[in-house]
């Protein structure tokens, strides 16, 4: 039983290595098709060419995966997550890549704020300081003091609050839809959305933009499943460290093809901020244990 547990959190950890991966190649992607194309027009074709890894499902089960007693949350959650969308890629167009995969780590730090309103969740001392110190680590990032605010900085922290609010949507939607419903949902609503954005910018795509555009369709897409079945396989805390991993293909593919060398305050906020959400994940977890556990309804000591 121990070896099944531990070949199950290895197959976790190689699908989130895999799914960090693709993510960082969607976002060198985008940055590198922003140069001559308008990023809302780039969002429409992720979310456009993001069906060729759900058709798949449709093909063998029709539209079983479609159906859902929850379409308003669908609806709200496309609604939130082509905002942030379009304000992730557009940071990715005016910012250097390892300062929007480190901001945008904030992301949880903003959830677990709105999961107290929305989900009725109670936080503690520990996590109100966990939560404190990773926006501080942002506030090195993007350094107000010594350097000019960077919109990209701010378009990514708009991204990742938004973002926040589809988190907290998919958290409830977890609860009764699988993945790919709640994956299949959000491509098919979000095309229309981020098409009326596009069209505002819209240029012809060449050959070789379509060759990238369904990169950066399919790469994302696809990681996005990747994550949600690498969090079923192993437990957040052991699964989630290696998301940093996004950080270093950050750098490295920044480095390599855009000639962007990350400075210490992006190197030492974005630890900072990791390792407050990585804190926070892993205080939920232990929390949800012991209630669990205790089978009581009073919050312990958080």
């Amino acid at each position: 039983m121990q070896n099944k547990n531990n070949k199950s959190v290895l197959n976790g950890i190689g699908l989130m290595i895999i799914a960090t991966v693709l993510f960082s190649v969607m976002h060198a992607s985008i940055k590198h098709m922003s140069s001559n194309m308008h990023p809302f027009e780039i969002a429409f074709f992720r979310n456009l060419f993001g069906l060729l890894v759900i058709a798949p499902w449709f093909i063998k089960y029709g539209i079983e995966p479609l159906k859902t007693k929850k379409i308003k949350l669908h609806m709200a959650r496309s609604f939130f997550n082509v905002i942030a969308m379009l304000s992730f890629f557009y940071s990715l167009s005016i910012a250097p890549l390892a300062d929007v995969a480190s901001l945008a780590f904030t992301a949880p730090l903003f959830a677990s704020i709105l999961a107290v309103f929305f989900l009725k969740e109670i936080i503690g001392v520990k996590r109100i300081l966990a939560i404190i110190v990773g926006f501080l680590g942002a506030i090195i990032i993007i350094d107000p003091v010594y350097s000019s605010i960077n919109n990209g900085h701010i378009f990514t922290l708009l991204s990742a609050s938004v973002w926040s609010v589809s988190l907290i949507i998919i958290k409830i939607l977890g609860r009764t839809e699988s993945s790919v419903t709640i994956t299949s949902y959000m491509v098919i609503i979000m095309i229309p959305l981020s098409g009326i954005a596009a069209l505002f910018h819209w240029e012809a795509p060449s050959i070789n933009d379509l060759i990238f555009l369904m990169i950066i369709g399919i790469s994302g897409t696809a990681a996005q499943m990747l994550l949600a079945q690498a969090l079923r396989q192993g437990d957040t805390s052991i699964i989630m460290p290696f998301d940093f991993l996004k950080l270093i293909w950050a750098v490295v593919i920044g480095y390599l093809f855009f000639f962007e060398v990350p400075s210490i305050n992006t190197w030492l906020g974005s630890i900072i901020i990791f390792l407050s959400t990585l804190y926070i994940a892993n205080r939920e977890r232990v929390l949800s244990k012991e209630r669990n556990i205790k089978n009581i309804t009073q919050p312990v000591d958080q």
